[in-house]
């Protein structure tokens, strides 16, 4: 197979796996934004809900949010299928190799701090300056399985955001002769535009947090750190979040 030919077909296969995942994330959230921005509404003063409900009935809800987790995760399994090695460590290709499972996960709590705090401090400033749509929660005591369901969702966005735009993207765009900030910036601007909906300051805090998660990744090779970073923040955001919308209504604009 030639060299042009393999080319071909990563460039193709990438087109693929987006298309399956994040890119038409990307794709659906731009068409959000487009409408939410185009209406005689100022975008300060809509709203879009968070982890929604798929039914008024119990079982079912259950049912759709189960269903919808488990098939968000099939990108992730397709990707580990096309990067799986049959020698030690199957998942080197990915940066994932768990031979320091306490540094990762020491690792990924530091950085929680570091892009949790700047990125409350600039939705609080989007929504103050009205660039931002009011981000509505489900509660909290909806079902029994709630939060169950909401932990597994971060456990999701996890996994699928830092496997598929970090350590995928990176193996296959390296190999296509990518230089490593040429890879960084395009992996930070997919993270950016799939979170767009929100407004622009979520576009830019996601694509500083891409930045951010891009160099580490490129300088260690580890991307466990960055699963539990984000898995962590988007617990942060999935049960922390409707809490404090629920009892401080006024600071965050319910």
């Amino acid at each position: 197979m030639t060299l042009t030919r393999t080319r071909h077909r990563l460039a193709l296969e990438i087109a693929i796996v987006l298309l399956l995942s994040l890119g038409a994330s990307a794709l659906w959230s731009l068409l959000q934004y487009i409408d939410v921005s185009t209406r005689p509404t100022p975008i300060g003063e809509q709203q879009v809900a968070l982890n929604p409900a798929r039914s008024d009935r119990a079982w079912l809800d259950l049912a759709y949010q189960l269903t919808g987790i488990v098939l968000d995760l099939v990108p992730v399994a397709l990707v580990v299928w096309l990067l799986w090695r049959w020698r030690r460590p199957h998942l080197g290709a990915l940066g994932i190799d768990g031979t320091r499972p306490w540094r990762d996960s020491a690792s990924g709590a530091a950085l929680v701090l570091v892009i949790g705090i700047p990125g409350l401090a600039l939705y609080a400033a989007g929504r103050s300056l009205g660039l931002t749509v009011d981000v509505v929660p489900s509660p909290l005591d909806a079902h029994w399985f709630t939060v169950p369901v909401l932990l597994l969702s971060a456990l999701r966005a996890g996994l699928t955001e830092e496997v598929i735009v970090i350590g995928y993207l990176f193996e296959r765009l390296r190999r296509l002769g990518w230089s490593a900030w040429q890879i960084i910036v395009a992996t930070s601007a997919l993270r950016g535009m799939y979170h767009l909906y929100q407004g622009v300051p979520a576009l830019i805090g996601n694509v500083a947090m891409g930045l951010l998660f891009g160099w580490l990744y490129q300088r260690t090779g580890r991307l466990l750190p960055l699963i539990i970073a984000h898995t962590l923040i988007d617990v942060a955001v999935f049960v922390g979040y409707p809490w404090a919308y629920a009892t401080f209504p006024g600071l965050f604009g319910g």
